[in-house]
């Protein structure tokens, strides 16, 4: 279950967050506007742009976004990259009270913050803003095995040296065997059977680069300080002694798209 308290914590440094977070493939995008290809050049609602990541890809499309961003400091940014673009407008608060213009949207989209939204509330208000016909967009990015894998297990030992109550012995799971995301959108009966992509890639990091990722992660941003500097000062001395100040990191996002329902 999602710790939905943790969800302020990536506004605390919206410029790492910008810095760090390692963006989307760009064959996703190239996916989107097929799949949707009878919505070309339509208002998309993205919910959690972050510091537009995503949004940018949906503008390069021909889509004009609105955005909802909890986080002022990451909306902030993102109207900087985004500003000039003219298809392109955010505002600031919690999707769950936020209020839906009169004119319904062709598509919400959400990129790594769907699971933030109130589960009680999110696909009636996805679906309460959507045209009949329109899409829900979920992006979701997945920690999968892969890369290098010899760090990512010697990493294991910093973890339980410096992460209180943290289960050993802990490995990341193959891509194949993470299971389909969402699964509560088949029981929300406000949405039609979703059409499913994923995308397996790496990233190689240097050090201060995986640093820097590593706390915009929430669970590792929650950490009481202590323990989270001891964690990466172990990680970094690991990278730098022994595999030589870079790491290549496996990725499994998952693009999800489903058509609205008629009322």
């Amino acid at each position: 279950m999602v710790d939905r308290s943790r969800r302020t914590v990536f506004g605390e440094d919206a410029e790492r967050y910008d810095r760090a977070r390692p963006g989307y493939p760009r064959e996703l995008f190239s996916e989107v506007s097929t799949i949707l290809a009878d919505l070309a050049g339509g208002r998309f609602l993205e919910v959690g742009c972050g510091t537009g990541q995503a949004t940018r890809g949906l503008l390069e499309l021909g889509y004009r976004v609105d955005a909802v961003e909890l986080s002022p400091s990451l909306a902030t940014v993102a109207e900087r990259h985004l500003e000039g673009t003219g298809r392109f407008r955010v505002t600031v608060g919690p999707f769950e009270t936020w209020t839906a213009p009169a004119e319904r949207y062709d598509a919400v989209v959400a990129a790594n913050a769907f699971h933030w939204v109130d589960p009680a509330v999110r696909y009636a208000r996805a679906a309460a803003a959507l045209r009949p016909g329109g899409a829900l967009v979920l992006i979701e990015t997945h920690h999968v095995a892969g890369g290098d894998r010899a760090f990512f297990e010697r990493s294991q030992v910093c973890y339980e040296a410096h992460w209180p109550g943290i289960v050993p012995g802990f490995r990341l799971p193959e891509a194949e065997a993470v299971p389909r995301g969402w699964s509560d959108l088949d029981a929300s009966e406000r949405f039609g059977a979703p059409v499913v992509r994923r995308y397996r890639w790496e990233r190689t990091y240097r050090t201060a680069e995986y640093l820097d990722l590593l706390r915009t992660y929430s669970d590792h941003g929650s950490l009481a300080p202590d323990h989270r500097e001891r964690l990466l000062a172990c990680l970094e001395r690991t990278l730098d002694t022994e595999f030589g100040g870079r790491v290549r990191k496996a990725h499994l996002t998952e693009l999800l798209v489903a058509r609205c329902r008629s009322p």
